[in-house]
């Protein structure tokens, strides 16, 4: 017979929905400050995330035991809503002036145990209220149903996603291109606030604390609106204060991909995103060029003058620090100049000297606003040049600008003759090991799609490439003669570069010097743990050079190759900037190195070592039972929780690597994985009641470790997708099915480890909480150490690995459909 749902309690029900949505836009806003605390980097969302996931899941596991010490459950849900309430805008106040905790030097990195610390102390409160008010709810819920089961969890659990769903949504259509993140944390916290006080009692007394409170509340978030502008601005200042405090920042602006900074010292104007440094410029008082301006004058010009003749030039970035005004003076047809963001462009313009801003306006420049890479994928036109002027590989975003699938395709927009052109603002000197580590894998993962690569520089290490006919014959030239016979042809005349500029950028000595160490490093299995080889006394030639890289040892390619699908220069950059800014802690990111894969899979095999002895023990003594099945059910619960954040972090940073950006569309994800956590909740309670089905629990575990892999197989798949549109479908498709799984394996659960404890309240917590210590675990292993060292399908396959050990578990140990259960 099938078993009859109860139906949804309408007034607990919006409760759950106004919690799912206040947790996403916090979360989402969360995120968003402490990329710019962490200089945009991406490990913060596994470390930001695992916090949150392992502070809801205490909330929730501690209100458990409230409730069942008859403690009354209206005023937990009062309480906690007001809380949460109140510490969402908090939150968002405190992470802005958290770097003042830190005793560091202004701009320099937080380190990734300062991002540990920090995390888990400033989501603390906030996600411990939201977890227990989950309980709350679902106590409610159940009472209000007159059942002692688990539909209380089940519903609380759909209205959450669902809540989830619609708050995604809203925050990335609307609050994230009309609000600013303060008016949009306490519009989320009178939405929770008030729906918890209008479905109070009908009737209250304002001395009743418990129930007068969220309407209270309501009122005092109401009335700081007009405030909040004012608030928002001075924690913007308390923030850079104590990011750089010799800076004055001029203004803040909010874009679709982050916050825009201006700052300004002594006439120079600096421009950040998400707390990341993109460029500098002298400014709109005067026209000499100043000495932030140089190194892009010296860029642009050497870059021109690798081409016999260039016609047509692609730009990618960098056009308003000064690189396309000098672009222009050389004979040059069309300049297409693409820029990712608007708001940066508009802010740079009207800080701008007076020569970029009519460049901007020539003839022949096209500005486009969009994705660099998603331009290259989608053009058919062909150039003479393209140029990268983008910031160091130290974020995700950044990183698909260095790798091995963009390099292919800007080789594949090169006319016949053509000349690539990136740079790194490095050292060119090449001292110390982990600015070689990042440089040499820029320099080889160059070398892999193009014939023929120079490095060479005098304060930034800027590579040219080209397909000459031959590996010591093309465009690209290393001697000064050639380029400054260009220069003289092309009537260049400047005071800001002539032909001492390109003597010294291409000085004989240094040029073999760099490139002998760049071809040479990284061709054995330790070259990232140890110091580049010193150079002969006598450095071969660069043709010289070449012709020995036939008899060289190969590349150690997962080392030293960086792909969207394993970042490793990403990670190399952020080693470097701990090294030069917080050193005491680049150790720890250099340890992660020494890892290896088959570590994190083993406490899994250990894990199913556990259920054999439980086993073993059990079979004597029947009063084990219990323990071995909640055992084995928590065990299912905690590796789903591993695998869908593992699954979700490798989501994220191929939509990285695709799209360009995840901020704005971070919503919309989590708005998807959620609706497909709310249809798997659903169906299943539809089809199977609150019964303790532990044959389909075990199905699902093997159904994600089987899904784990498929997905594998097809993200890097989606690099390759030339429409954005037939990407996202498939990104879409993946995190639906994601939580489609994830859904279905939580009332089942919850209904198991109810029948081998009875108690709704504490299986509810039990569940609850162990999945999100499993997706806090998921989060730390896949966004710290799988993703950024091993590469996105490693995050996949421990996914895997993680649901193949909870089905075996479950197997060995038995369910309550499977075996005798007595309830301890």
């Amino acid at each position: 017979m099938k078993p009859q749902a109860v139906p949804y309690n309408p007034k607990y029900f919006s409760v759950a929905l106004a919690l799912g949505a206040v947790c996403q836009v916090g979360q989402v806003l969360v995120l968003r400050e402490f990329l710019m605390v962490f200089h945009g980097n991406e490990l913060a969302f596994g470390v930001v995330l695992a916090a949150w996931m392992a502070w809801v899941g205490v909330g929730s596991r501690c209100a458990a035991r409230l409730l069942e010490s008859r403690m009354d459950v209206r005023t937990v849900l009062n309480a906690g809503s007001c809380f949460a309430a109140v510490l969402l805008p908090a939150t968002i106040i405190a992470i802005r002036v958290l770097r003042a905790t830190f005793t560091v030097t202004p701009g320099t990195y937080l380190s990734i145990i300062d991002m540990i610390v920090s995390a888990f102390a400033v989501v603390a409160p906030l996600c411990f209220v939201l977890g227990a008010v989950f309980v709350g709810i679902s106590r409610h819920a159940r009472e209000a149903a007159f059942s002692v089961g688990t539909v209380g969890a089940g519903q609380t659990y759909i209205g959450e996603a669902i809540g989830n769903s619609i708050g995604g949504i809203v925050f990335s259509l609307l609050a994230v291109r009309y609000l600013g993140p303060l008016t949009t944390a306490v519009a989320a916290s009178v939405v929770l606030a008030g729906v918890v006080a209008a479905t109070g009692r009908a009737r209250f007394s304002l001395a009743d604390l418990s129930v007068a409170a969220p309407l209270v509340v309501v009122i005092g978030l109401l009335a700081s609106t007009p405030f909040l502008d004012a608030i928002d601005r001075y924690g913007f200042d308390l923030q850079w204060r104590t990011f750089a405090p010799a800076y004055d920042l001029v203004e803040t602006r909010h874009s679709r991909y982050g916050a825009i900074s201006v700052a300004a010292r002594k006439g120079q104007i600096s421009f950040f995103q998400s707390g990341n440094f993109v460029f500098s410029s002298s400014g709109n008082v005067g026209t000499e060029t100043r000495f932030e301006e140089q190194d892009a004058v010296v860029f642009a010009h050497m870059t021109m003058l690798q081409h016999p003749a260039p016609r047509r030039v692609l730009m990618i970035g960098g056009g308003i620090r000064g690189t396309l005004r000098e672009i222009l003076r050389h004979p040059v047809e069309s300049v297409t100049y693409v820029e990712l963001d608007d708001v940066l462009t508009a802010a740079a313009i009207s800080h701008a000297p007076e020569e970029t801003r009519a460049a901007l306006t020539d003839a022949r420049v096209s500005l486009i606003h969009g994705d660099g890479r998603f331009f290259l994928k989608r053009s058919t036109d062909t150039y003479d040049v393209i140029l990268v002027d983008v910031p160091d590989p130290s974020t995700a975003v950044l990183n698909r600008f260095f790798t091995q699938e963009f390099f292919r395709e800007a080789q594949a927009r090169l006319a016949d003759g053509g000349v690539f052109v990136t740079a790194l603002g490095t050292t060119a000197d090449l001292r110390g090991l982990t600015t070689v580590n990042q440089n040499a894998t820029v320099f080889h993962t160059l070398s892999s799609v193009f014939a023929r690569v120079l490095a060479a520089g005098d304060r930034a290490l800027v590579f040219f490439a080209d397909d000459g006919p031959s590996a010591t014959d093309g465009p690209v030239a290393s001697e000064p003669p050639v380029l400054e016979n260009r220069l003289i042809e092309r009537g260049i005349s400047t005071d800001d570069f002539g032909r001492a500029h390109i003597e010294l950028f291409l000085r004989d000595d240094h040029v073999r010097r760099v490139n002998w160490i760049l071809r040479n490093h990284g061709r054995s299995p330790d070259a990232h743990r140890e110091p580049p080889r010193a150079p002969p006394a006598f450095v071969p030639s660069l043709a010289e050079q070449i012709a020995a890289d036939a008899d060289a040892t190969p590349v150690v390619t997962h080392r030293f190759i960086n792909s969207d699908m394993r970042p490793i220069g990403y990670f190399y950059t952020l080693v470097k900037w701990s090294v030069l800014t917080r050193a005491d802690h680049a150790r720890y990111l250099q340890r992660l190195t020494t890892i290896r894969l088959s570590w994190t899979m083993m406490p899994f095999g250990a894990v199913v070592l556990v259920a054999i002895v439980l086993f073993v023990v059990g079979a004597r003594r029947e009063r084990f039972a219990a323990a071995s099945v909640r055992f084995a059910v928590l065990t299912a619960v905690f590796t789903t929780g591993i695998s869908t954040m593992s699954i979700q972090i490798a989501l994220i940073f191929v939509f990285q690597s695709v799209y360009g950006f995840v901020y704005e569309m971070v919503g919309v994800i989590v708005a998807i994985f959620m609706a497909g956590l709310a249809v798997g909740t659903i169906v299943v309670r539809a089809r199977f009641g609150d019964a303790a089905n532990g044959r389909l629990l075990a199905a699902i575990q093997l159904t994600i470790a089987a899904f784990s892999l498929a997905v594998a197989v097809v993200l890097p798949l989606t690099t390759a997708i030339p429409s954005p549109i037939a990407a996202f479908i498939v990104f879409a498709m993946i995190t639906f099915l994601a939580g489609v799984l994830n859904g279905a394996d939580f009332p089942i659960a919850v209904a198991c480890c109810l029948k081998a404890r009875p108690g709704a309240e504490k299986a509810t917590g039990a569940v609850y909480g162990t999945e999100l210590f499993g997706a806090c675990l998921g989060s730390v292993i896949a966004g710290v150490v799988l993703a950024p060292i091993f590469g996105i399908v490693a995050c996949c396959i421990f996914a895997s690995v993680a649901n193949a050990a909870a089905f075996l578990v479950l197997v060995i140990l038995g369910t309550p459909t499977t075996r005798r259960v007595y309830a301890q």
